[in-house]
């Protein structure tokens, strides 16, 4: 037997297929509900841990960089050192007053660069003191959040493992029924699937209003919804309206506001007799 097209579905087989279609993706939005806030915390964390690992490095590499300098400013030093020390030698072999001036110029200028480069290296020295007790306090941070991590990520693997199954179900379900439905109508239920704020497309109508937003279904209207001849939308809110016999859905009927009313005609009728009852006795009397 060959498979029946989707333009060739009749509007009742269609909007019995959508219903099904939204029964079905409803199902697995309770599923996903079960997951919680989990999916957007493992994103959030995840993040995190990729922030704190760029800032760690960052911070790394600045300590390196002083690290560097220190030693390039130590090797400053002996240089210099060595070059005092030559200049000093150099000293006790002077012919002249003008000798003695340019060494003696050389000396002090080499003793100053040693005392700079010795600045320069406490205050990198400092520097690496206040970057390692933010590396430190970085790297403590990382651990509890990758720990933070793992217990939601468990968390989130225990879940999804309970409904994978099920949802894996659901979901081939889903493009089983999508493909009987013509695209046109079927971009239509998910745009208005979309926009709904309980993610349903199609609802059926309950004690003579919208299931969706509730707004009351003038009688004509209702009419044409069972009759099954077209593909009919709430006024209000866009979703597709169908009869609740298509959907399979038993509605009771609202039978109590009828025998409300009955009791109290009947209570009335009681003590409009009841009333002519004593008139008369006291007629009598």
């Amino acid at each position: 037997m060959a498979k029946k097209e989707s333009t060739d579905l009749s509007v009742e087989e269609k909007l019995k297929t959508l219903f099904q279609l939204q029964t079905a993706l409803s199902a697995i939005d309770e599923k996903k509900a079960l997951r919680g806030e989990l999916p957007l915390e493992v994103d959030d964390l995840d993040a995190e841990i990729e922030g704190l690992n760029t800032r760690i490095e960052r911070i790394q590499a600045e300590v390196d960089e002083f690290n560097r300098a220190i030693s390039q400013k130590k090797a400053e030093i002996i240089e210099a050192q060595n070059s005092v020390d030559r200049y000093k030698q150099q000293l006790e072999e002077v012919r002249n007053n003008r000798e003695y001036d340019t060494l003696s110029k050389e000396i002090e200028f080499q003793e100053l660069e040693i005392e700079l480069c010795n600045k320069k290296i406490v205050d990198a020295q400092k520097r690496i003191s206040e970057r390692s007790q933010d590396l430190g306090g970085a790297q403590e941070l990382l651990k509890e959040k990758q720990a933070d991590l793992e217990v939601k990520r468990n968390e989130l693997d225990e879940i999804m493992d309970e409904t994978r199954a099920e949802e894996e179900k659901l979901k081939e379900k889903t493009k089983e029924l999508e493909a009987k439905i013509e695209p046109r109508l079927l971009t239509a239920f998910k745009r208005i699937r979309k926009n709904a704020r309980n993610g349903l497309g199609i609802v059926y109508v309950q004690r003579d209003a919208c299931g969706g937003c509730f707004n009351k279904i003038p009688p004509q209207r209702q009419l044409d919804i069972k009759m099954h001849k077209k593909v009919i939308v709430c006024e209000y809110c866009g979703r597709i309206l169908i009869d609740p016999e298509l959907a399979g859905v038993k509605v009771e009927k609202p039978v109590a506001a009828e025998e409300k009313k009955t009791r109290k005609r009947t209570s009335t009728v009681r003590k409009t007799s009841t009333s002519k009852k004593a008139s008369d006795a006291n007629d009598m009397d």
